[in-house]
């Protein structure tokens, strides 16, 4: 794959030199919005009162990148698919040297073309999600929704339309309003926001308008 992500859109594109992201976030902890559907996975552990040994979780890490997240998941045990359509996200995971290689798998494939496992766990997918292509994303979010078992977490951030890369239109914003249809099959356990002005992982200045979700499936 290119080292360049270029999208054509109709006027605007969005580039992004992926391998200038990776190095620049290398070293960083798992997101927080992952940090509290574990520990609300663990939290329902507690109150569980059988002692059987159960499998490990399954978690799908969707636009994985260099692994920040699918890292923090497998040292607690986890099986782990780490899924990015950039083929270098997923040379850097595999070359790290805190990763257990017997919990993980891995794939190279777009959003558009992603085929999701039945009865996961948990999908997080921490900032990866607005880079799907608009036309594509309610067929991957319908993925999202039949891939999680009753019970099971979706973790991850959406942009809002206040977000300056809005003007891309080969990415996908919403409103608040649009988050929380998209969001009906759930029961809601994070839905934070932000919307102020900031800087890119790579130093850029931007306006960034997120969305922080965790929530489990009906």
């Amino acid at each position: 794959m290119s080292e360049v992500n270029h999208y054509q859109s109709e006027g605007k594109d969005f580039e992004r030199k992926w391998s200038d992201y990776y190095n620049a976030v290398v070293g960083r902890p798992p997101r927080d919005t992952l940090l509290e559907a574990l520990a609300r996975f663990d939290a329902e552990s507690l109150n569980q009162q059988e002692t059987v040994v159960e499998q490990p979780r399954f978690a799908i890490d969707l636009g994985c990148g260099e692994g920040r997240d699918t890292v923090e998941l497998l040292r607690r045990g986890w099986r782990v698919l780490a899924i990015d359509g950039e083929a270098e996200a997923i040379a850097r995971l595999l070359n790290r040297s805190d990763i257990n290689r017997q919990l993980l798998e891995t794939r190279v494939v777009l959003f558009e073309d992603v085929v999701l496992p039945e009865s996961v766990d948990l999908v997080n997918a921490s900032f990866s999600l607005p880079f799907c292509p608009p036309n594509s994303f309610p067929s991957l979010w319908e993925k999202i929704i039949s891939s999680l078992r009753s019970g099971g977490r979706f973790c991850g951030q959406l942009f809002g339309e206040r977000d300056s890369w809005a003007i891309y239109a080969s990415m996908n914003h919403h409103t608040r309003q649009q988050i929380e249809m998209l969001l009906q099959p759930f029961e809601i356990e994070m839905l934070q926001e932000e919307d102020h002005p900031g800087k890119t992982a790579i130093g850029e200045d931007k306006h960034w308008h997120i969305f922080h979700v965790v929530a489990r499936k009906k």
